[in-house]
């Protein structure tokens, strides 16, 4: 499932974040690349221990902590704190997969179940840099407008095209998830928002509400028969 989430970040909130972004120190995005990505990766990135970078992974973590869409669709079980990067003057990465495993600060290694990417360049800012995402249907071509952001199986191979004018600057991170089956995750995902929809349009209507305590019931049952913690 590739999914795009509106405004996790509001429009103060993006403004505030690439300022500070922008005035940090960025270095060769090849210092955190693998043996293999390395190969396909040229950009700029922060490191990892930039003032910026932690104040806003720390924004960027509180704002998904509260937005309904993304925890449904992740059910986040560990995510690693939030990097940045910057691609301009015909920059790109070519197409990869992310690495299965990660490792957190504190030395604890997760499973890389989603990828994220969360924008704070307006489309309309630089030429090409699109987020290409090969999946099941073919490839589909990801730019959002800043605050954006997209959440995609880390199994999916994917690139990011030359930046021919300006420059893209973005969030990336991984995370792992309660459900590791993309499948699983999927239904569950389509459960909750259908037992959200309904609640929610029909809320005083008796069979809408009958309709939802047993969707209701199925989401929880699955989830407790697949949930890993």
């Amino acid at each position: 499932m590739i999914l795009c989430i509106p405004d996790v970040l509001s429009p103060e909130q993006t403004s505030a974040c690439r300022k500070l972004l922008e005035a940090d120190q960025w270095e060769d995005g090849k210092k955190t690349a693998g043996h293999q990505a390395a190969k396909a990766k040229n950009n700029m990135q922060l490191p990892s221990n930039s003032a910026a970078a932690q104040k806003v992974g720390q924004t960027i973590l509180q704002a998904l902590n509260v937005n309904p869409l993304f925890m449904s669709a992740a059910l986040p079980l560990h995510i690693l704190p939030p990097m940045f990067n910057r691609y301009s003057g015909g920059q790109q990465f070519g197409t990869h997969v992310d690495s299965a495993i990660r490792t957190m600060p504190n030395g604890q290694r997760i499973r890389t179940d989603l990828s994220c990417t969360l924008f704070f360049a307006e489309p309309d800012e630089y030429d090409g840099g699109e987020l290409i995402i090969e999946d099941t249907y073919g490839a589909k071509s990801v730019k959002l407008p800043a605050g954006h952001m997209v959440l995609y199986p880390s199994t999916s191979l994917h690139h990011v095209t030359p930046v021919t004018r300006g420059a893209r600057l973005s969030s990336f991170f991984w995370l792992q998830s309660m459900i590791p089956s993309d499948e699983r995750r999927s239904l569950l995902f389509d459960m909750d928002i259908a037992i959200q929809r309904l609640s929610g349009a029909l809320p005083d209507h008796e069979v809408a509400n009958q309709s939802a305590v047993q969707l209701t019931g199925v989401y929880h049952n699955l989830l407790r028969q697949w949930a890993e913690m």
